[in-house]
Parts: C-alpha cells; sequence; structure tokens
C-alpha cells in the first residue's frame, strides 16, 4: 500500500472538525417519520439503492482524483493504528469527498502533501498540460483518427495516453465491474419498489449502466424527468463543473476550426454524484405552483423568438418538480467543497434526452436548505442588512428564488454553449439567477406571488448574495453573485449605509435583473468566447464595499468546511435495519 504525507497539521485539523467550523447538514434519521411511513418493499428498494449510491461514490472518487481510493485506504489503516492525525484528515476527506477541495473562504484545501489539483482532474492522464493536450489532438485531427478525437472529446471518456496519442474510454467500459455491481443494486430495488412508473425507470437505469450506450442513458434520462408520483427518489445526477480541461480547447483557434469542420463539439466530461430520498408530498405540492407560469416565462424571456428552449410557450411544460427528504447524497452531488448543491435541473442540456423529446426534472434537497441555527441566522442580518429591511427578510423566500433559479436554467437558448469555454458554467448560473430575479414583478401579476413575497424575495436575496471571501474563478456558482453584486451596485439595485450595513432599494432590483439577463442571453446566443470573457472580467470585481461586508460574514461564522451526517443511510449500508 502507498505511504502519504498527511497535509494539514494536527491543531488545523483540529480547529477545522470542531463543531464552530464545520456546518452539519442532517439527513434523514433511522427512526424518521417518513421512512417509517414507507411500505416495506419501498424500504428494501431504499437499501439497494443507498447501497449503488455507495458505489457510485467510489467510481466518482477515482474520476475526480487518480489517488483517492489509495488515500482513503491509507487513512483508514493509519487509523488503526491510533494516528490522530489521520483520523481527523479522513472527517474532512469524507465531507469533501476526496483529498482536495475549496472550503468557505475559497482556500484551497489539500489533505495530502505533494498530491495537487489538476485541470483534468482524474479524467486526464495527470501529466497532461493544456498545450500538449491541444498539440496531441491537432495532431490526430490532421493524422484522419476524427473518430478517435470524438470519443476523447465525449462528456462520458475517461482519457488515456496510447503511445504519442490519447484514447478515449466510456466511463462504463472504464468502470465496468463497478458498474455492474451498481445495476445489479438497482435490479434488485425495482422488484421490491411499489411504484411501477419508478421501477421502469430503475431498470433503464441498470440497463444503461451495463452497456456503453449514450442511447441507454437518453431513455433511462427520459423517464426519470416524468416521474412525479412516486415515494422513492433515486438519481445519478451527470453535471460537468469540474473539468476545467476541455473548456481550454475553445482559446485555440486552430484546433477550434478543425473541430468545427468535422462537427465535433467538445464537452467537458461529466462528474457522478447518487441522490438517494423520499419524496415530500406536502413539499412537492407547493413546488408545483410554478409549472402553470412556466410557458409564459419562456414567452418573455430576452429575445425568445432568436433561439429554441427546453419549456415551449404554447404547450404544457415538460418540467416535473419534487421536494426530497435526503437519505443519501454520493460522490458529484454529495461532496461539501466551499458549498452543497441545494437543487439540481436536469438532465442538463448537453444530455442526449433532449434531443428524443425528453423534458427536464427539477429535485430539490430539503434537509440542505433547513436553518439549524436562527440564533445565527438574526446575529448575521444585524451585521449586514439595514434594520428597517429585517422585516422583509425571510428564510423560506431563499428556497422560492431557488425554485426561480432551477426553472429559470429550462428557459433561454436549448443549445449548449460549449463555445463558451470555462466561462460557460459561470454564464449559465448567472442567467438562471437573473431569471429568478427579473420574473418576480411578472409572478406577482399573475397571482404565484404576493406583494409581501415579492419583497421577500427581493430583499432576501440580495441580502444572501454576499460571500465571506472572493471566490476563485473557477467556482461558477460563487463567481455569479461577485458578478451580480457589482453589477446592481453601479446601477443602484442596493446601497451601503453609512453604519456598513446593505440596503436594498426594492423597486430597481428587477428591472436591473432584466438588464442583466438580456446581456446574458445575448452572449448565449452569439457563443463568442471573447465576449463571454469579457463580460465575465468586466464584473467579476471584488470591490471595497464586497470585503466590507465579507469581515462582517466572518466574524458572525466561523465555518471553513461542512459534512453531511446520514443516519438512515449508514444503517442501512451496515444491514442494521
Amino acid at each position: 500500500m502507498s505511504k502519504f504525507e498527511l497535509n494539514l497539521t494536527l491543531e488545523e485539523l483540529k480547529k477545522r472538525t470542531h463543531k464552530d467550523y464545520l456546518i452539519t447538514k442532517k439527513f434523514l434519521k433511522a427512526d424518521a417519520p417518513e421512512y417509517l411511513a414507507l411500505a416495506d418493499g419501498d424500504k428494501k428498494a431504499l437499501k439497494h439503492l443507498c447501497k449503488a449510491a455507495e458505489i457510485l461514490e467510489k467510481i466518482n472518487m477515482q474520476i475526480d482524483c487518480k489517488y483517492n481510493l489509495e488515500v482513503k485506504e491509507f487513512l483508514e489503516e493509519e487509523i488503526k493504528k491510533g494516528n490522530e492525525q489521520a483520523k481527523l484528515t479522513k472527517v474532512l476527506f469524507d465531507a469533501q469527498k476526496g483529498i482536495n477541495a475549496i472550503d468557505t473562504m475559497s482556500n484551497h484545501i489539500r489533505l495530502i502533501k505533494g498530491i495537487e489539483e489538476k485541470p483534468g482532474k482524474g479524467v486526464y492522464p495527470e501529466d497532461l498540460s493544456k498545450e500538449e493536450f491541444h498539440m496531441i489532438l491537432i495532431r490526430m485531427m490532421k493524422e484522419g483518427l476524427i473518430d478517435e478525437v470524438k470519443k476523447i472529446l465525449t462528456q462520458r471518456s475517461i482519457v488515456i495516453r496510447n503511445h504519442e496519442n490519447l484514447e478515449g474510454i466510456d466511463y462504463i467500459d472504464y468502470f465496468k465491474e463497478d458498474f455492474a455491481k451498481m445495476a445489479d443494486e438497482i435490479d434488485l430495488a425495482s422488484e421490491v419498489s411499489t411504484n411501477a412508473d419508478f421501477n421502469e425507470y430503475l431498470k433503464l437505469q441498470a440497463k444503461a449502466l451495463r452497456t456503453a450506450d449514450p442511447m441507454l442513458d437518453a431513455y433511462a434520462d427520459k423517464k426519470w424527468a416524468t416521474l412525479q408520483d412516486t415515494p422513492l427518489e433515486f438519481t445519478i445526477t451527470r453535471e460537468n463543473y469540474e473539468d476545467e480541461m476541455t473548456g481550454t480547447i475553445v482559446e485555440n483557434e486552430e484546433l477550434s476550426n478543425l473541430l468545427k469542420e468535422h462537427g465535433i463539439s467538445p464537452i467537458p466530461k461529466d462528474f457522478l454524484g447518487g441522490r438517494v430520498g423520499i419524496i415530500n408530498k406536502q413539499g412537492t405540492n407547493a413546488l408545483m405552483a410554478i409549472k402553470k407560469y412556466l410557458p409564459t416565462l419562456a414567452e418573455n424571456m430576452p429575445y425568445a423568438d432568436e433561439y429554441e428552449q427546453t419549456i415551449s410557450s404554447d404547450e404544457d411544460a415538460k418540467q416535473t418538480m419534487v421536494d426530497v427528504d435526503m437519505v443519501m447524497a454520493s460522490g458529484d452531488v454529495g461532496e461539501y467543497r466551499g458549498g452543497i448543491t441545494l437543487a439540481e435541473n436536469l438532465p442538463n442540456s448537453d444530455k442526449l434526452s433532449l434531443t428524443i423529446g425528453g423534458g427536464r426534472r427539477n429535485v430539490y434537497h430539503r434537509q440542505i436548505r433547513f436553518i439549524s441555527d436562527k440564533k445565527k441566522l438574526q446575529e448575521r442580518l444585524d451585521a449586514i442588512l439595514d434594520k428597517e429591511q429585517h422585516k422583509y427578510y425571510l428564510d423560506e423566500a431563499d428556497h422560492w428564488f431557488t425554485i426561480g433559479h432551477e426553472n429559470a436554467h429550462s428557459l433561454g437558448p436549448k443549445e449548449s454553449s460549449e463555445s463558451l469555454g470555462k466561462y460557460r458554467n459561470i454564464i449559465e448560473e448567472n442567467k438562471a439567477d437573473m431569471g429568478a430575479l427579473a420574473f418576480v414583478d411578472l409572478l406577482t401579476e399573475l397571482g404565484m406571488y404576493t406583494q409581501e413575497q415579492r419583497l421577500q424575495i427581493i430583499v432576501t436575496t440580495m441580502a444572501d448574495n454576499f460571500l465571506k471571501s472572493k471566490p476563485t474563478l473557477s467556482q461558477a456558482h460563487r463567481v455569479r453573485t461577485v458578478m451580480q453584486n457589482k453589477y446592481f451596485a453601479e446601477r443602484g439595485g442596493y446601497t451601503i449605509t453609512p453604519e456598513g450595513k446593505i440596503h436594498v432599494n426594492i423597486d430597481k432590483v428587477v428591472p436591473i435583473a432584466k438588464e442583466m439577463l438580456a446581456e446574458i442571453i445575448r452572449i448565449q446566443i452569439d457563443g463568442d468566447f471573447n465576449k463571454a470573457e469579457k463580460y465575465v472580467n468586466d464584473n467579476f470585481v471584488w470591490s471595497d464595499n464586497m470585503e466590507l461586508i465579507a469581515q462582517k460574514l466572518q466574524k458572525v461564522s466561523k465555518a471553513l468546511n461542512g459534512t453531511l451526517e446520514t443516519e438512515l443511510a449508514d444503517k442501512l449500508l451496515s444491514d442494521k435495519i
């Protein structure tokens, strides 16, 4: 077994794993009423689905970094020897699900000396530089190895060296044995689960894990996106925010032109997560209120006549939505790295299912959005928000905004914006935020929100948009908030009072959001990398006022890392239930 050197001192580890510095999100307990109310067949299915998600975590750890599994084994052996430093390192390793991550202050956390995060993570050869990557692809294209290049640049492949060339291997083939075990567990779940629709989806998903065929995934995705009334939730999430290598291709003009000539779109690699949960019917019914308004929102999107979007303005929206009590979040979806996913709108626009008539599905994570410490929340408001606007702040309004954000992912250009390279995800997340804000007044007019809720959404969103530190450019979800804060400040969306508090100029917020949304949609339609780069660079500016609020937030919250507490999943996995 490999020997590694731990990077964080015992003192630093004790600090980071202390409850004041480690945020804990509690998933369902073993005796949760939501679990106890399930039919026996669904309880058995839940156990199999947790086992499938656990296997998926093992796969994604290898996609994330080639050393993750070896380090995990090393830490476990060191813990057996009584190594306290290894024990605390393992707490952070389990929380961030890997060696390397970013904390809530946007600092890079490296648990092992000498192993740094690579732009290509574990999906590209560790020693492959951006320049060599581009050079090899250009040469392969000129040598007529077009099909081989296509395999390298699909979102589904693990790339390895093959003599002087590169080779892309579909991840289903690369991790064949583990995916087959996953498929077995999912099939077992489909035999005992009580819902016929859900079982049909599980069978399709199991089949897609046994054969490397993107169309099989498309069939499973298409069925999954129709699920609305099922007791359980199981998702294999496939998102490509982590791959920073593929997006560099658009920066090389010769390579980009060669790929264009052969109709090849370089799509960033998928990272895989597993979500297991129990559908909360009351929460789901509340989510569905927005569905009837989606065609109207699609009609009101900027430049709507210039592109096709997932939501059509003249037919029923192909969009399902569920609120989920969380049992388990494995792999990509469960990594606590600076933050953790509140909700997801899938499949993403690069997925095949959307080309065969499939829709999308929003899944919201109840336990992740819950505020556990109301006292701490009040301290934060006292520190950063004008006292007279406290009455408009409501933590539930953050959930309403998230609903708008997730649905806005289905609005706007349907085609992926691969040509925007490393700025693609920043632009898309910015679009979703501005879509959520831009339609607040329209949804109030239509009766979705009351006037009071309108005020709560606007003030809560603006107050929650400030960060504890300047993010790195790789943090798409955080970069966009800095861009928005600069944009709104320049246009009077908020001001900083003489006491150093945020005062939201409520009636200016929606018009400013509409303005920014239109600029973002224009960039997505044009697909111009240089325009996207300029837009991000012009707006991603950390101002003195942002630093002022950040300093206040740091005093209120010491949190640096986060972790999940999954009692029910742990017991299901250990066969103690």
